[in-house]
């Protein structure tokens, strides 16, 4: 038989045999030049067998110890040490901290932004509060919908760190895990119970007006409103915001 008019499925069985034949009359031939090599040669050829036995198998245990996925606490909190890393304090500019903060908020270090709720009237210039000591000027670009976001002057040298992805409310799924840490620093836990046009609701306790909920990645669901405990400003909103017309801020740095 002509080899051309084979088929791809003979061809790829005549290439196995082929290699299977060859592979043994190798495993042959190897035996047979060991048993006639001086001791010395086989003794080697056999530390080298074994030494790499030994370190495939020393291997493997730290290579599937890698491969495994994070377990459910590490992603719990890991997600809520990112939001912590992104809860800002927010005072008014003409007093700033001589008196109490007037509203907790979220920093969205891509938008260079902080957004929070806006159920009372906030001031257009405040001062913000980053979790490493850094106080620095804001003023209000954007308003609406029961939010607030204040921007930074372009010369502000703001904290660097992984910015979240804001997730679109239809995008929530029922029973998905919300996580938040209240304006009083408890850590909370709670499920998505009901997506409606007003907003996310959840199982999570009162977590104080403007406090920041993300999914197990980090990633922004949304932030209290301060109506009723559990229920979220979706986070589709703050990015309504954020590419709305804005002003322009005009705040500098000042540190603490």
């Amino acid at each position: 038989m002509n080899i051309e008019e084979l088929s791809k499925s003979q061809l790829i069985l005549l290439t196995i045999l082929v290699n299977f034949v060859t592979s043994v009359a190798t495993g042959i031939l190897t035996v047979s030049l060991l048993d006639k090599a001086p001791p010395f040669v086989t003794q080697t050829v056999n530390r080298v067998v074994e030494h790499t036995i030994e370190t495939v198998i020393a291997a493997a245990p730290a290579a599937a110890i890698q491969s495994s996925a994070p377990s459910n606490q590490e992603l719990v909190t890991t997600a809520i040490g990112a939001n912590a890393s992104r809860a800002v304090a927010i005072y008014a500019a003409e007093t700033g901290t001589s008196t109490p903060a007037i509203a907790v908020g979220t920093y969205i270090p891509k938008a260079r932004a902080v957004a929070t709720a806006a159920l009372d009237a906030l001031p257009k210039e405040t001062l913000i509060e980053f979790t490493n000591g850094a106080y620095i000027f804001a003023s209000l670009s954007h308003e609406g919908k029961g939010l607030a976001v204040y921007g930074f002057a372009d010369s502000a040298v703001l904290p660097k760190m992984a910015s979240p992805t804001l997730i679109v409310a239809n995008d929530l799924k029922l029973g998905a895990t919300v996580l938040a840490l209240g304006s009083d620093g408890f850590a909370s836990t709670g499920i998505v119970a009901r997506v409606t046009a007003k907003g996310v609701y959840t199982t999570l306790p009162d977590i104080g007006t403007g406090s920041a909920v993300v999914d197990l990645s980090g990633n922004l669901v949304g932030i209290s409103g301060g109506e009723m405990a559990g229920l979220l400003i979706s986070a589709e909103k703050i990015t309504a915001l954020l590419t709305s017309t804005s002003t322009t801020a005009t705040s500098t740095v000042v540190a603490k």
